[in-house]
């Protein structure tokens, strides 16, 4: 699966779906992770969660995922024990996941009066290494509007 990447632990790519962007106030609804193991194997696991809140329709908009689609899936609660074990010992990436992702994930965790430890994790964000190749500054602008 993985030609230019060689691994000596695993590495989980995480993707939340939540109702917002405030991780003091918002709630996960889905979490997918992809877990890259060294030995070229992998475990992919996706799961939907009931936030305890209603999904605004702002969120459903973005996602697709309405009240009614998470109403029969556990809280987050139920699923953080098994969560954090298969993320035990991962390093982590995913888009955007150091300014959002790790933030809300942590803030759910500790809701529920867990910890999910980051320290001693590498994290590899694809938006930051995006953002490294293509500069989104006003020199970058200057170059690309005005070939300055």
């Amino acid at each position: 699966m993985l030609r230019n990447i060689q691994l000596d632990r695993p590495l989980a790519v995480i993707d939340l779906e939540t109702t917002g962007t405030d991780p003091k106030l918002d709630r996960i609804i889905e979490i997918s992770a992809l877990k890259l193991l060294p030995d070229d194997g992998h475990d992919h696991r996706t799961r939907r969660v009931n936030p305890g809140v209603p999904i605004p329709p702002e969120a459903t908009a973005v996602h697709g995922i309405s009240d009614d689609d998470v109403a029969d899936c556990p809280a987050f609660r139920a699923i953080a024990p098994g969560l954090a074990r298969f993320l035990d010992g991962c390093d982590l990436a995913g888009f955007n996941i150091l300014n959002f992702d790790l933030r809300l994930l942590a803030a759910e965790f500790n809701r529920v009066g867990l910890v999910f430890p980051v320290a001693g994790r590498r994290i590899i964000d694809a938006c930051r290494i995006f953002h490294q190749r293509e500069p989104r500054d006003l020199t970058a602008a200057m170059k690309f509007y005005c070939g300055l």
